[in-house]
């Protein structure tokens, strides 16, 4: 029957891709014929495409269901047919939080269900919204109603309007040819902003805020009072009086029924609805101290009180109250107990014609007077109201005259149609909706985008519970998905309407449609365009933007051609005007490896999509816009070939040219490689060295001429480095060369951006200073600003006599004099150094130099104390040990990272080279991460030398030599231009240096331009956020360093080996902000506590204003805000104290004589408790000789008079100050604990500074009322929040559910 009716076509896959499924392409199948299926055309081992049309041409539609509801354009959705939400985990419908995760392809997301109904988009955790939405939708009085109401575009802005949006998007749910569209504009309309997206909220309390902003929005027009007359309904709130029968009520009205699921203090629920409903009007008795008081009996009596339906809307909502609260565990619960509900519902029962015939009643008081909200808020709803006592046929007057009219049995059975459903928790959890259509009597499951048909026995799968017996604990145990709200319609067929067709609809609605089908369109053609739109990232080296590579994306139709996509590209990249047309390209580019990886040469006219392989989400490849000159000849790239970036290397001017790039095969020779790039530079083939970067300074020298470049690790992307002279570099081995040794400069050299101080006495002119790293003397220089003329002068006087010697030291030991000069086009200035033939006397001639330099700086700025007679002194305040260093933890956790030793990064890709045993037993590896031990050997060049920390209190010798070999390392500097329009008057440094280097050498080459000696200024990094972190550790590298990371000196002495630095904060136990920062200072190894107090005392006094005496102020440990050990004058640091870097103490000022003497004494800061005051005392501290509880009762009485045996104490909890709100103490903390000593369980007060509140247990709290309660809870709690502590515990608070009417909700400009 298929072959009769249908045609296959069969295709190429990939070809049926890139042209979008072209019929063109398909081959129609003879079915009548006997070829085998090879011979029709199907390739084995390869996907083949089959197309199924009928014989005109068209492919075969979805035929229409019995209701005929099926959209035509819909795709077979029939796995979705059961789909209703979350799967059960027991069987019941939609009861687990594991979602179901169907497969669709691209059409079927975009077409409607078979079912006909479309779905709603969650846009985060609005599944409330939608079960709300969709069961609207379905309510035909409401639909209606709705599409009655016009929209008057004049008079308000259809974005704020809710009725409109409503409007819009009922007509889409009806309308739309889409599977699921989206509720932003609804939401949007409530004023709501995307973050409302992500609150859960309840949809009972949504439906009640929505319901009120509809009715704001339809005053004075006819749908003003819709809401009451579908939803709304009347009882009485009624007390009769038992002896005399006198009855006091009021009218209320309600929206919808609370139905208990399980009364209070019950172990079992209600089993049904009718039971709840039941219960719901069951009156309770008020007696014993309850009694009613009777006006008419003029005493208290007996009554009872209880509710009476009067009036059921025509809408009935009942909501099952399943979320309560455990006060055991003082958590909401949700109560997933089993409650039944019919699918008709009589109501007749539940009006109580009997009670009604009581003449005896007061007056009338509806709720919508003055004592409104007066009526049972904990069970039901009375948002909306109205102003007649009497409804619906049921007489209220008093005198009983008017016979009572009531509706007969019949007009008051209801029948379910919607039941919205919650799968989860009272924390959280999932809504969706299951709806009957009163069009054809089928229930659908509504699940956000998902519509599929159900069954009865899906609704009864929501009762909820377990197949076990109801009791207390059924609940935890039974199915989280379950009937949340359930909606049932009277059934009067007089009043049941039906749901307007689109033929029937309003002319204003009928326009809207049409406008939305527009929209529709408009909205499927885009989206028809974007599939067949290729979008690819486009890469430019602009010609004029500072030569920098930019990047865009390229969207292009498949169908364009490449030549139209040049012309695209070339207006994106803005290169009108720049450069002509003609003159640009695309090629086919991988950015990750900038590698070229082939140009299209005769296939301007190809279309993109044939040439990007077909419009992909992404691709593995990317485009570049190639530029050239007029004059200059693009050149083709094939496919297979590799790039090679070569840089030419002169040996004589020490420079290393930008890359050229050289396009090779990977099966080419090395000697045909050079015969290639001797082509593109002009350099001799002959004399040529190629030298291969192949990971980051991973050098390789190429010289096997036969080898291929495979063979020699060449990639997509590759990075080599050329040199042609007639120089005897190339006789010697590569490893001691001058060519290793520029390209591993060149592979090591960083850019640092260095900021002096605006007071530093150096100059920044162009210099390079050679210097062996350290002093001869550890000279204390303090700059003055008045003599920093002098103190300039000196410095560039002693450069200049640095130079020279410099420049005799590099006479006497270099053999060549071609290298003293350098271009000014070289990466690096290159002047000779000193080197280890250099003549001892020039050395000494430096040392003097150096001496004297200082010498005069001192006397130039007033400076005291004399040099150091020891050479050997001036390292032991620079270096420090890596043992040493690992123990001080000198720097900060931040700052650990700062100069991370390198190590870890050194690499040796030659075996041919190891590590060189220096004197001290170590190898080159420990000094710096260079690559090739021989790089320094006799080396005549712009180095400094990076000393290797020994552990020793001294790397030199008597006479000033370094005691291990020096390996010497490039730096530069040059000063720049620091942002002048600022009018930062800072100056700036351009350092380029190896970073291998370390601290300690960095510093001192800084020295000439700082103006002080290293050990009087501090170094830090600059991070992204512009924080800063010291840099205290100088045997380490600056490997962590990257290009252009900035660093900020700052004037002030260096730690010194075995010091710390500490900051000092003032502890004030009795001010609200007890902790204060007083001082930064330092502290030493060995110590003692008075020592550092005495040189405490003068920083105190000029910088704090704070004179003290020695004896009056105590340190103690600081761990945080908390006070801890009192420190005694005579420990001593890091043997007594454990200290370690960016250390914390406090500083205490004593108002008396210190009375901590041993180390066994207990220092306890207590407070007394004031009941009836309700107020705290301030702290006292008491000292206690053992950890004994009665020795501290003792102590407490002593200075307070409480007589012992009444005295209560307790530990206070958190952080210091430990407060706590005077409303709590008293009955919150764990006072009078039954212990002897104070070191065990539960106070654990082992260390000073531990808080003590106490109180005399005669004394009685002070007897609050309830205002002076709640005014003193409010002082409290503002004094809490002042010092960062919490009144009590508190959950997040939930966020209320609000709709604004004006578009949105007010912005306070105070709040931040």
């Amino acid at each position: 029957m298929l072959a009769s009716s249908y045609f296959l076509r069969t295709g190429q896959y990939g070809e049926a891709l890139q042209n979008e499924f072209n019929l063109s392409l398909f081959a129609p199948l003879d079915h009548s014929s006997e070829m085998s299926l090879s011979e029709s055309g199907f390739e084995p081992g390869k996907r083949n495409f089959l197309q199924l049309t009928d014989k005109d041409g068209e492919q075969p539609q979805i035929a229409s269901d019995e209701s005929g509801t099926a959209d035509s354009s819909g795709l077979d959705d029939s796995s979705q047919e059961r789909f209703i939400g979350p799967l059960p985990r027991d069987g019941t419908a939609g009861c687990s939080s594991d979602y179901s995760s169907p497969s669709y392809s691209y059409s079927s997301i975009l077409n409607k269900s078979e079912t006909g109904y479309v779905g709603l988009v969650n846009q985060a955790m609005t599944c409330y919204l939608n079960s709300l939405l969709q069961t609207l939708f379905m309510t035909p009085e409401f639909r209606n109603a709705l599409y009655n109401w016009e929209f008057e575009e004049s008079e308000e802005d259809p974005v704020t309007s809710i009725p409109y949006q409503l409007q819009r998007l009922f007509v889409l749910l009806q309308t739309s040819k889409k599977r699921a569209i989206e509720t932003t504009d609804v939401t949007r309309s409530f004023g709501w902003d995307s973050s409302e997206a992500w609150q859960q909220h309840d949809v009972q309390e949504l439906c009640r805020v929505m319901f009120d902003a509809l009715e704001q929005k339809w005053k004075q027009t006819e749908q003003a009072d819709l809401i009451n007359q579908l939803y709304q309904g009347k009882l009485k709130d009624y007390v009769r009086c038992l002896e005399c029968g006198y009855e006091s009520w009021r009218i209320d009205t309600y929206l919808d029924i609370p139905l208990v699921i399980r009364p209070f203090g019950a172990s079992q629920a209600f089993g049904s609805v009718e039971e709840a409903l039941q219960a719901f009007i069951q009156p309770e008795t008020l007696d014993g101290p309850n009694q009613y008081f009777c006006e008419r009996c003029k005493k208290k009596c007996d009554a009872r009180k209880g509710l009476r339906f009067l009036h059921f809307p025509y809408l009935l909502t009942l909501q099952l109250k399943r979320f309560d609260f455990d006060y055991t565990t003082m958590h909401r619960i949700k109560l997933n107990d089993r409650m039944t509900f019919p699918e008709e519902l009589d109501m007749s029962p539940f009006i109580d014609v009997e009670d009604e015939k009581s003449p005896q009643t007061e007056s009338c008081t509806d709720s919508g007077a003055e004592n409104e909200g007066s009526c049972h808020s904990d069970q039901m709803s009375n948002d909306f109201s109205t102003d007649d006592c009497v409804d619906e046929g049921i007489c209220l007057d008093s005198t009983g005259s008017t016979e009572r009219v009531l509706k007969p049995k019949s007009l008051l059975t209801f029948e379910l149609f919607s039941v919205m459903v919650h799968s989860g928790s009272a924390a959280g959890g999932h809504y969706y909706a299951c709806i009957k259509s009163f069009s054809d009597g089928q229930w659908y499951s509504f699940n956000d985008q998902h519509v599929s048909k159900i069954t009865q026995d899906d609704i009864r799968k929501t009762y909820g519970g377990s197949s076990g017996s109801r009791g207390y604990y059924s609940s935890a145990f039974a199915s989280s998905t379950n009937a949340y709200m359930l909606i049932y319609r009277l059934k009067d067929p007089s009043r049941n309407a039906k749901y307007l067709a689109v033929d029937d609809f309003p002319e204003h609605i009928k326009s809207l449609v049409q406008k939305e089908k527009e929209s529709e369109e408009q909205e499927k053609r885009q989206r028809e365009i974007e599939r067949n739109t290729c979008k690819i990232k486009l890469f430019c080296m602009h010609p004029v933007k500072m030569l920098m590579m930019m990047e865009s994306k390229l969207e292009v139709h498949k169908d364009k051609t490449l030549r139209e996509a040049t012309e695209m590209a070339y207006k994106l990249m803005e290169l009108d005007g720049v450069v002509p047309l003609d003159c640009c390209r695309l090629v086919k580019y991988d950015e990750f490896h900038e590698y070229l990886e082939r140009s299209y040469e005769g296939e301007e006219d190809t279309p993109m999509g044939l040439l990007l392989g077909g419009v992909k989400s992404s691709y593995m490849f990317d485009l570049l816009l190639e530029t050239r000159r007029p004059e200059q000849v693009f050149q083709p790239y094939k496919p297979g070939e590799v790039m090679v970036k070569v840089h030419v290397v002169d040996l004589k001017s020490e420079t290393i040219a930008p890359p050229i790039s050289v396009r090779a095969y990977l099966n080419q020779t090395i000697t045909e490689f050079k015969q290639l790039i001797a082509q593109a530079t002009e350099l001799s083939a002959e004399t040529m060295r190629v030298v291969l970067e192949r990971c980051y300074n991973d050098l390789r020298l190429l010289y096997v001429p036969n080898k291929t470049l495979k063979a020699e690790g060449f990639f997509r992307s590759n990075k080599v480095f050329v040199e042609s002279s007639d120089s005897t570099d190339h006789q010697v081995t590569f490893t001691d060369s001058l060519l290793w040794k520029l390209l591993d400069r060149h592979g090591n050299t960083i850019r640092l951006l260095v900021l002096l101080p605006e007071q530093s006495p150096g100059t920044l002119t162009n210099r390079t200073v050679c210097q062996k790293m350290g002093g001869d003397s550890d000279v204390s220089f303090e700059g003055s600003k008045g003599n920093r003329k002098s103190v300039e002068a000196i410095l560039e006087e002693s450069t200049e006599k640095l130079k020279n010697l410099s420049l005799q030291q590099q006479q006497q030991g270099s053999s060549t004099s071609d290298s003293q000069k350098s271009s000014d086009a070289s990466d690096f200035e290159h002047i000779e150094s000193p080197t280890q033939e250099a003549d001892s006397n020039s050395s000494i001639c430096a040392a003097a130099d150096n001496r004297e330099l200082e010498n005069r700086i001192r006397a130039a700025a007033g400076g005291s104390g004399g040099a150091s007679s020891d050479a050997e002194n001036q390292f032991a305040c620079e270096e420090r040990s890596d043992s040493e260093v690992n123990n001080d933890r000198s720097t900060s956790s931040v700052d650990s990272d700062i100069l991370s030793s390198s190590h870890s990064s050194d690499t040796l890709c030659n075996a041919d080279s190891g590590p060189i045993q220096l004197a001290n037993g170590l190898d080159s590896h420990s000094i710096t991460s260079s690559r090739r031990s021989k790089a320094h050997e006799g080396k005549k060049e712009t180095w400094d030398t990076a000393e290797e920390d020994s552990g020793t209190d001294s790397e030199y010798d008597d006479n000033g030599k370094s005691k291990a070999e020096a390996q010497y390392l490039y730096f530069k500097a040059e000063p720049c231009a620091h942002d002048e329009s600022s009018g930062d008057a800072q100056k700036c440094l351009v350092v380029h240096v190896d970073k291998r280097i370390t601290l300690a050498a960095f510093k001192q080459n800084l020295e000439p331009f700082v103006g002080v000696t290293s050990t009087q200024f501090k170094v830090f990094r600059v991070y992204a956020n512009n924080q800063e972190f010291e840099s205290v550790r100088l045997n380490e590298t600056l490997s962590s360093f990257s290009d252009d990371n900035k660093i900020t000196i700052r004037l002030g002495r260096a730690l010194k080996k075995g010091e710390y630095r500490v900051k000092v904060y003032q502890l004030l136990v009795n001010e609200p902000e007890p902790c204060k920062f007083l001082v930064d200072t330092v502290f030493a190894k060995g110590m003692t506590v008075r020592q550092s107090k005495e040189e405490l005392l003068p920083q105190l006094k000029e910088q704090c204003k704070l004179d003290l005496s020695i004896d009056r102020f105590r340190l103690r440990k600081k761990t945080w805000k908390n006070p801890g050990t009192v420190f005694l004058d005579y420990h001593v640091y890091e043997e007594d104290i454990n200290i370690s870097s960016n250390w914390e103490v406090f500083l205490e000022v004593l108002n008396e004589p210190e009375k901590m003497k041993s180390m066994s004494q207990l220092a306890v800061l207590t407070r007394r408790w004031r009941p009836a005051t309700m107020k705290l005392e301030p702290f006292q501290e008491v000292v206690l000789e053992s950890s004994s509880v009665e020795e501290l009762k003792e102590k407490l009485s002593e200075i307070s008079g409480i007589p012992l045996e009444n005295l209560e104490f307790a530990k206070g909890r958190g952080t210091f100050p430990c407060d706590i709100s005077v409303l709590e103490i008293h009955q919150d903390l764990d006072w009078n604990p039954k212990v002897s000593t104070l070191n065990v369980w539960p106070l654990y007060i082992c260390d000073d500074g531990a808080v003590v509140f106490y109180r005399d247990s005669t004394e009685e709290p002070m007897d609050l009322s309830e205002d002076e309660r709640n005014e003193l809870m409010k002082k409290e709690s503002s004094r809490l929040l002042k010092t960062g502590h919490r009144v009590s515990y508190s959950p997040r608070k939930e966020k209320a559910l609000k709709i604004y009417l004006d578009g949105g909700p007010a912005k306070d400009p105070g709040q931040d």
